[in-house]
C-alpha cells in the first residue's frame, strides 16, 4: 500500500511540474496567446532611450533671522525678556 501511495505521489509531482513548462499557453517559446485565443508572435526587444539629463542649479536655504519683540532677546532657544 505504501508503494502504491509513493507511486501516486511521484506521478502527481511529475504531472504538476510538467504544467509549469507550458506557461506560454501552449503556443511555444516566442509566442503568446492573443485576445481571441490565437497564438501570436512576440515582438522584438523594446529599447527605451534615456531622456535628457536636466541639472538644476543648487538651492541654498538660509535660515531666517530670529526676531524677538521689543524688550526681549533670543537666548536659550527662545525669546526671553531682558
Amino acid at each position: 500500500m505504501k508503494y502504491l501511495f509513493a507511486a501516486v505521489m511521484l506521478a502527481s509531482a511529475v504531472v504538476g511540474f510538467s504544467e509549469a513548462a507550458s506557461a506560454a499557453g501552449g503556443c511555444g517559446p516566442g509566442w503568446y496567446r492573443g485576445a481571441y485565443g490565437g497564438c501570436r508572435p512576440m515582438r522584438g526587444a523594446v529599447v527605451v532611450r534615456p531622456g535628457p539629463v536636466v541639472v538644476a542649479p543648487p538651492v541654498v536655504v538660509v535660515p531666517r533671522a530670529r526676531v524677538c519683540p521689543y524688550g526681549f532677546r533670543w537666548w536659550g532657544g527662545r525669546c526671553r525678556p531682558i
